[in-house]
């Protein structure tokens, strides 16, 4: 392999998605609300763009790809529930989401906080989630940069500190520039590399492999890869498929509990285009997925062994294997491109956290706001450096305590209900208590922990309205 020339196409395209973020800094209009909702007149399309490419992050490339390596075809099932979980949560959720943000909040907390009609605000709720948000997303943040060292150590033989700093760097400007704009159209242009990174390896290994026949049935001579059902569940057959797919359509349906997603549809120009949004985002999100579960099943073929090798490096090695040295160079900045669409998305969530939710007023000094930015950044490095490595486990662990704390009330709000203060703030603890418990026990190699996190919460909700304590009735927002 040409090193230099492989860098030097990562390199070029890197600095394309930096000028493209410092850019939006001519756009901002120095306050609060701009930083990090940019002032809520964000077109449909970017938004579509930017939510997928921050859903479908380094854990995509990374994590699930390892995942795929591993279970073959049988991970079909986590797609199927995961989708449907996901489109479940965009036509319940998102719109309502939107007409909640109009209220005057730049935080997803604040929403919470704020989201019945007369206005009222809940402190003592909006700064337990904030708590909740900045703990979990600080882990999320972390798996990130992890996942862009992953790759740079397999395909450029970097240390594995380098790429988290580097990402971490690139995150710094990002946010620093244009807050959530700069993330937004830095998204919107990531968003093809990756498309483009994933379909050039899939076409690639395939013909390397005499065409798609051949691919097949190497992958077949592969002992249960193959398989529709996974062999490792509890009830084996379809009937421990499908509840493997619930508890995934419930990882799915876990996107309305993630902040740094959930704020690419507050800033919507208009929530009457919610819709033309959702085409963009799904459009995006079945092609891209179904293109890196070929890549994933065709890695286990180039790398036969898989005890010889971390999973989760399979798609760069892969690369590195297949691809002329520009190629590779392009393969890694989608890689990168992908950690940094939602690191950038999970520091500014952390930022706003902390001068808007926890302060007992909303900041609007741009240097404080940038900042908190920039702590928030160096944060995420430490952990991503001293703590634990696996991205697929860590993203799992975010992905669910934010979803068990938060998915539950939300889908409180728009089936309008309307708990107290206490009752939401119980149902956010017994929702994250139960999936952190589950995890400990070990169960989520059953059924994905943000299933029974989800449900403790809505049980809460739902044994305090039988009992008629404290639980009020209200229109759903229009």
């Amino acid at each position: 392999m040409n090193t230099a020339l492989i860098t030097a196409s990562f390199v070029g395209a890197l600095l394309i998605f930096l000028l493209i973020g410092v850019s939006s800094a001519w756009a901002s209009r120095g306050t609060g609300d701009d930083y990090y909702l940019a002032s809520r007149d964000v077109a449909p399309s970017l938004v579509g763009l930017s939510a997928v490419a921050t859903n479908n992050s380094g854990y995509m490339f990374i994590g699930l790809m390892g995942y795929t390596y591993a279970a073959g075809l049988s991970s079909f099932w986590l797609m199927l529930g995961w989708i449907l979980g996901d489109l479940l949560a965009s036509l319940l959720v998102h719109r309502k989401l939107r007409k909640a943000t109009a209220a005057g909040t730049s935080s997803f907390a604040g929403v919470l906080s704020r989201w019945h009609a007369d206005g009222e605000r809940w402190h003592i709720l909006q700064k337990l989630a904030a708590l909740i948000s900045l703990i979990f997303l600080l882990t999320y943040a972390s798996a990130q940069l992890i996942a862009g060292s992953k790759a740079l150590h397999v395909l450029l033989d970097w240390p594995l500190w380098s790429g988290a700093v580097l990402g971490a760097v690139l995150v710094g400007i990002y946010c620093f520039s244009g807050g959530i704009r700069a993330s937004i159209w830095t998204d919107a242009a990531q968003s093809s590399v990756m498309l483009l990174a994933m379909l050039t390896l899939l076409v690639t290994g395939v013909v390397a492999l005499g065409g798609a026949s051949s691919a097949v049935s190497q992958m077949q001579a592969i002992d249960g890869f193959m398989d529709w059902f996974p062999r490792d569940l509890a009830l084996p057959g379809p009937v421990g498929a499908l509840l493997f797919a619930l508890g995934w359509l419930f990882a799915g349906f876990s996107v309305v509990g993630q902040p740094h997603i959930m704020v690419r549809f507050m800033a919507l120009d208009n929530p009457e285009h919610i819709t033309t949004a959702r085409w963009w985002y799904y459009l995006w999100f079945l092609l891209f997925y179904g293109l890196a579960t070929g890549v994933g099943m065709l890695s286990r073929i180039y790398l036969a062994d898989p005890g010889q090798f971390d999973a989760e490096l399979a798609l760069p090695k892969m690369a590195a294997g297949l691809l002329p040295d520009f190629w590779i160079g392009v393969v890694l900045a989608g890689i990168f491109a992908a950690t940094m669409s939602t690191a950038d998305s999970l520091v500014l969530s952390c930022s706003a956290a902390i001068t808007q939710d926890f302060s007992s007023s909303k900041i609007e000094a741009t240097w404080v706001l940038k900042a908190a930015t920039l702590g928030i950044t160096g944060c995420a490095l430490l952990l991503a450096l001293f703590g634990p490595q696996n991205v697929f486990d860590l993203v799992l662990f975010a992905w669910s305590g934010l979803a068990s704390a938060f998915a539950p009330l939300l889908l409180v709000y728009v089936l309008g209900g309307r708990p107290t203060q206490s009752i939401a703030i119980q149902m956010m603890l017994a929702g994250l208590a139960v999936a952190m418990g589950w995890r400990a026990l070990g169960w989520q190699q059953y059924i994905y922990e943000g299933m029974p996190g989800i449900l403790a919460g809505l049980f809460v909700f739902g044994v305090r309205r039988a009992a008629g304590q404290g639980v009020k009735e209200m229109a759903q927002i229009r």
